[in-house]
């Protein structure tokens, strides 16, 4: 005679089954986030095409996109030193479709100039850094100035009369143009334009006489013919212009300011997801070609965890707001 298996009762079996499904539905959640992204993504940049941000955005686009087996395109919303593209994405949906590529100009230096309808360290979660790249003190390739010591000599001698470009008030270039009239005690006028791309073709016009533009976006200028560039503004010469001398080899201190992209993401995107893009960025950024691009736009790649560059991106945030305060940089019509 067989032996009966007994009969679970009604509540173990009920046990059984929820207990089985808690573990069918652990391992249902990563093919859960496996399955991001259902949508087109796109790449939200705060300044217009043509300029660094734009070029590393597009950059990134085409190599994330068919990782991603997704389109993404990249969006140029210029203005309020990169803000307004900054604020687009913090009031997108958390789904991860919305991505940032921005600078320290709208993630570190606006916040302390504009009062924005968004805060960028609570809004904004990031993903990682993408470059550093210095600035480079250029002038029209038509211009009379040579060295740092020639244009000190025409500053000193008309206070006032010269004037520097920046990508908008509140961005790096603007910050290293009022550290370099500082550091000079001389006196150029600010010319905010939205986006480096328009300055360029005053600069190579003559209606402004230089600018302190980041490598990535006056490279192409450099190398094109249209700029000579006469410093550059990190303690070390770029590998990219070994022969152009640092501010501070040609006697100006206190101006040594480098130029960061990053990529964020709307605050209260699912770890899994910012995780994923965040590899993604990683692989896109071991590729040979976009080393060599990046490279050659004179900047340097720093891999971070988005930990890491969240700790980085606070420190950041907290120094340049101490630089607006020293330096006594307002916003327009403060």
């Amino acid at each position: 005679m067989k032996t009966r298996r007994p009969l679970l009762p009604r509540r173990g079996a009920l046990q059984l089954a929820l207990a089985s499904g808690l573990v069918l539905l652990g391992a249902a959640a990563p093919a859960a986030a496996q399955g991001w992204p259902d949508k087109p993504l796109r790449i939200m940049v705060g300044a217009n095409a043509g300029g660094g941000t734009d070029i590393l955005a597009r950059l990134l686009a085409d190599k994330m996109g068919p990782a991603l087996k997704q389109t993404i395109t990249v969006e140029n919303r210029p203005g309020a030193s990169n803000t307004i593209a900054a604020e687009l994405t913090a009031r997108a949906a958390p789904d991860g479709s919305t991505l940032l590529l921005a600078t320290n100009t709208g993630q570190a230096v606006a916040p302390h100039l504009l009062k924005l309808k968004f805060d960028p360290l609570k809004d904004l979660q990031p993903v990682g850094l993408v470059a550093v790249v210095p600035n480079v003190l250029v002038v029209s390739a038509t211009s009379p100035y040579k060295s740092v010591k020639d244009l000190l000599a025409d500053m000193q001698a008309k206070p006032g009369a010269l004037k520097y470009a920046s990508s908008g008030i509140g961005s790096t270039q603007h910050i290293v143009g009022e550290a370099f009239n500082l550091s000079t005690k001389t006196k150029a006028i600010h010319i905010p334009y939205k986006g480096s791309a328009q300055a360029h073709i005053d600069i190579i016009g003559g209606q402004v006489e230089m600018m302190f533009d980041t490598t990535s976006s006056a490279m192409g200028q450099i190398k094109g013919g249209k700029f000579r560039p006469l410093a550059i503004t990190t303690p070390q010469r770029s590998a990219e212009l070994p022969d152009v001398p640092t501010l501070a080899e040609q006697g100006v201190s206190g101006a040594d300011i480098q130029t960061w992209y990053a990529m964020y993401v709307t605050a209260g995107t699912p770890k899994a997801v910012v995780d994923r893009l965040a590899a993604e960025l990683t692989a896109a950024l071991k590729l040979p070609d976009v080393v060599a691009r990046i490279k050659g736009l004179g900047g340097d790649i720093q891999l971070m965890s988005p930990e890491q560059f969240g700790e980085m991106n606070k420190s950041e945030f907290e120094r340049y707001g101490r630089l607006v305060r020293e330096a006594g940089i307002k916003a327009e019509g403060q």
